[in-house]
């Protein structure tokens, strides 16, 4: 009876269904979290009749054939890369993105991780870092006499001093874009590192090649959209329980098999 085993990848399917879309819920106040999907491609089919055969003496083909089959697989959990409104907070080192691109951080291994987190912080030496620890790329560090810091649109940070009636260039934001950003892999707090899939990092600063402009003192919302969330929700929790009902009806089948005489 394939039906039970048929049944029961849908029934899988729906379940991660579900898994994504509560990640996403639980992720609807996270600072620039994109919402994922799931995606189910159909099994292997079983070809009990191959379209195209020959069905008679006189050449008569078969139009269509009989093909069964087995099930569904999940084929992906991709992400909807969409901005989120920006909200302001009136932080001096809160950086929202306006546009595509990733702020690049260093991670105690050295590698480069990216993140579109940028409420940002200040260490202890001056050094610019996230809410982790974690470096800006490439580093810039505060003085630790400056009054107040300013970041320009392109991404220059400036000093102010109390003895000083200009202001001080401290460094320069860079961005990072990609090919294929859906191809970053996600390590958790709001990091990703690049794959083969996603291609090399293509830095550059803010407003050129494509990518977008910071703004000092926004935070970005996550995109995340909580009633197309439920309403996936529901349609989920309705296909688990029509392939739990068909699972219900092949056992049925197969009792009814057993008890004849």
């Amino acid at each position: 009876m394939r039906a039970l085993k048929i049944a029961a990848t849908g029934m899988s399917a729906q379940q991660m269904r579900v898994e994504t879309i509560s990640n996403n819920l639980a992720n609807m106040s996270t600072t620039g979290y994109n919402a994922r999907r799931a995606e189910f491609a159909d099994l292997h089919y079983q070809q009990m009749a191959r379209a195209g055969t020959v069905n008679a003496a006189d050449g008569t083909v078969l139009p269509t054939g009989v093909q069964l089959g087995l099930g569904v697989r999940p084929a992906a959990v991709s992400v909807h890369l969409a901005q989120g409104s920006l909200s302001a907070s009136g932080g001096d080192l809160d950086l929202a993105i306006d546009g595509k691109g990733y702020l690049e951080v260093t991670l105690p291994s050295g590698q480069a991780a990216y993140t579109r987190d940028g409420a940002l912080k200040r260490s202890a030496d001056g050094v610019i870092v996230t809410s982790d620890g974690f470096p800006l790329a490439p580093e810039i560090i505060i003085p630790p006499d400056a009054r107040s810091i300013s970041i320009n649109s392109d991404g220059e940070v400036y000093a102010y001093f109390e003895t000083a009636t200009e202001a001080q260039l401290l460094g320069q934001i860079t961005l990072a874009g990609f090919t294929n950003a859906k191809g970053l892999e996600a390590i958790g707090s709001n990091l990703f590192v690049e794959t083969e899939a996603s291609g090399p990092s293509l830095v550059s600063a803010p407003g050129l090649d494509g990518l977008g402009t910071v703004r000092q003192g926004y935070l970005e919302d996550s995109s995340v959209d909580a009633v197309r969330e439920v309403t996936e929700l529901i349609e989920a929790q309705r296909g688990y329980e029509l392939n739990a009902k068909v699972i219900s009806a092949a056992d049925q089948m197969l009792g009814a098999t057993t008890q004849v005489r």
